[in-house]
């Protein structure tokens, strides 16, 4: 985003925040607290906690903009209450807010929670939040990172600022009252957006949680089967990129590649008057699930140009997992010389 609007000062901080924090904070709305002036000095910040986002106005005052700002929390945070410190500014107040909900945790009454905070402690990173309302009942939720695997060193070329990782987020519902046969909490694995392109956590299915189990019983086993999905994740870059160079002989080089997963590539193919692009989309599941091709032009038959473009995506054909070479895998049953079915198919798509 720009910063335009706001006073040197309190522009740089922002910038500053935006670009060097060690969470992806992101400002939702920026406005003026004078009447007088369009001068932009407070905004609301989305910072990251708990595998969710909190909102925080920070109030800058653009007549002193070297005055520490106010910030205004949550409603149900009316109670906290950090020292600011200009050095570490809304990142050390981050920290300050981490201990807390950890403190307000600590002193639920409810003896599965105070079990299971004792055994999860030894954990790094773990994150907890209190949440309660009149409207909705009480419940903690837990934030537990999993596998200590740096997954950003793992990717050739990786282009990734932020480190990529996944969690399990844990939901208890707080019984202050003894309960013989608890249920089981809420769960919900979660990944840092950008890992989408390498792998994807909603094709994990979770272990099923058993009668009288906590996390500590848990956890290994699900950690254990992530790392090997995740490797086999990796692993699937390099089976890509070979399908995409096998391609080379029937359409030439591609004039554009995700030269990192290997996702996407571009060709451009010809037949005399009549030009089009053909793009293939390969999954993070390739070659378990097969790709998508799309013919794109801007031409249609007899090379009348209409100066739109036509697009044609097949999702479905002839595809059989298990093949001799991976060209195999799109070519047995049709002729890639044969541009007169491609021409037809973008016509048909144009119509």
């Amino acid at each position: 985003m720009t910063y335009d609007g706001f006073p040197p000062f309190i522009s740089a901080q922002l910038h500053y925040l935006i670009n060097h924090f060690a969470h992806p904070v992101r400002v939702e709305q920026a406005w003026s607290g004078s009447k007088y002036s369009n001068t932009l000095d407070r905004f609301t910040l989305l910072i990251p906690y708990c595998l969710d986002t909190i909102k925080w106005d920070v109030i800058y005052n653009a007549e002193f903009p070297h005055a520490p700002p106010d910030i205004i929390f949550g409603p149900e945070d009316e109670d906290f209450h950090p020292f600011y410190n200009e050095s570490g500014g809304e990142g050390d107040s981050r920290d300050q807010y981490m201990s807390y909900q950890r403190k307000r945790v600590g002193e639920v009454d409810d003896d599965r929670l105070k079990f299971e905070i004792c055994t999860m402690l030894s954990r790094e990173g773990i994150e907890m939040h209190m949440s309660s309302g009149v409207e909705k009942p009480e419940e903690v939720k837990f934030a537990v990172p999993l596998m200590d695997m740096n997954i950003n060193k793992m990717v050739v070329g990786c282009p990734w600022r932020h480190p990529q990782k996944i969690s399990l987020q844990v939901i208890y519902p707080v019984n202050r009252k003894y309960v013989s046969a608890p249920s089981a909490p809420h769960l919900k694995l979660m990944s840092t957006p950008a890992l989408k392109s390498l792998f994807s956590v909603d094709d994990v299915k979770l272990p099923p949680w058993l009668d009288g189990m906590c996390m500590a019983e848990y956890l290994p086993h699900l950690e254990e089967t992530l790392e090997r999905q995740v490797s086999e994740a990796v692993s699937l870059i390099e089976v890509r990129r070979r399908f995409i160079e096998a391609l080379a002989p029937l359409f030439g080089r591609p004039i554009e590649t995700d030269s990192v997963f290997y996702r996407k590539s571009m060709f451009f193919v010809a037949s005399g008057a009549f030009s089009f692009l053909v793009l293939f989309f390969l999954s993070t599941q390739f070659p378990k699930q097969q790709p998508s091709l799309m013919l794109q032009s801007s031409m249609i038959i007899l090379g009348v140009q209409d100066g739109n473009i036509h697009k044609w995506l097949r999702e479905h054909f002839d595809y059989p997992e298990k093949a001799t070479g991976p060209c195999q895998l799109l070519f047995d049953s049709y002729d890639p010389t044969s541009i007169g079915s491609l021409h037809v198919a973008i016509h048909n798509a144009a119509a």
